[in-house]
């Protein structure tokens, strides 16, 4: 892997995390059109990942901060509840990724076709999101937090947005676009640490020093970063503003080209 692949799959990764269009189905798509893919390497994909967590970290640093001050207070006050939450929210996409990732991949398949019928998907439920009626919830209940949380363990399939599906079901239950945007970010910070560490565990994390430089892999981290925080704000922006539907018309419009791109092969 050269230095400008390395830096283009961090855009990539970092844009796609946050964006509501699927990460690992963007990555499958630059894998299968250039040949360009960082999947193989275990360092780098342990990197891009810190960087995304680091990402996220930087945004919401006062949430985390007030959070963390608020569990160390011993009480079962709003900060403790609401980590509490997230900690339910973590369960389904957490049995999932331990016990079940690879019979459900192995279930679905893989390749562009699936990621067309995913991004499909995607554009659907950000399209219901759009239509359905707000209740505007004040806060985001232990009931919603774990319905929130299967929604993110059923994104683990290439394609299926998980920004998209948590955000979307968030909003379809009726909470507030700041909720659910904050939640759905929030949420997802040790599931990605998580599933860094199961292939830490699961590979060869020594032998794969050698396939990529080390100033490949420092382009790779800057550049998923620094997209990552500029995409995490836009995000929070877009949510708050109701535009998300915007983004359903490209997955459509990606997802149709993955499925006759499969076709045409």
């Amino acid at each position: 892997m050269t230095w400008f692949d390395a830096l283009l799959l961090g855009l990539v990764q970092g844009l796609t995390e946050y964006l509501p269009v699927s990460s690992s189905g963007h990555l499958e798509i630059f894998s299968e059109l250039f040949g360009v893919s960082g999947g193989e390497n275990l360092m780098f994909a342990v990197l891009v990942h810190a960087a995304t967590v680091l990402s996220t970290i930087i945004v919401f640093r006062k949430d985390i901060l007030k959070i963390i001050k608020g569990i160390f207070r011993f009480q079962w006050n709003e900060e403790t509840q609401y980590f509490a939450k997230i900690a339910l929210s973590m369960i389904p996409v957490g049995i999932v990724g331990v016990f079940f990732k690879k019979y459900v991949e192995g279930f679905f398949g893989s390749g562009l076709f699936l990621v067309g019928c995913m991004l499909l998907l995607t554009a659907v439920l950000l399209i219901f999101s759009y239509y359905a009626k707000p209740r505007e919830k004040k806060n985001i209940s232990f009931r919603d937090a774990f319905i929130i949380g299967i929604s993110q363990a059923i994104a683990v399939l290439p394609g299926l947005s998980r920004s998209g599906t948590t955000i979307s079901t968030g909003l379809i239950l009726g909470n507030k676009k700041e909720s659910v945007a904050r939640f759905s970010f929030l949420m997802v910070i040790i599931p990605i640490l998580g599933e860094a560490f199961l292939e830490l565990v699961k590979g060869d994390f020594a032998s794969s020093e050698t396939t990529i430089s080390g100033f490949a892999l420092v382009c790779g981290f800057l550049a998923a970063l620094i997209s990552g925080i500029v995409a995490c704000k836009w995000m929070l922006k877009i949510v708050t503003k109701g535009k998300l539907v915007y983004f359903a018309y490209y997955c459509i419009a990606a997802g149709i080209f993955c499925i006759v791109y499969t076709y045409l092969k």
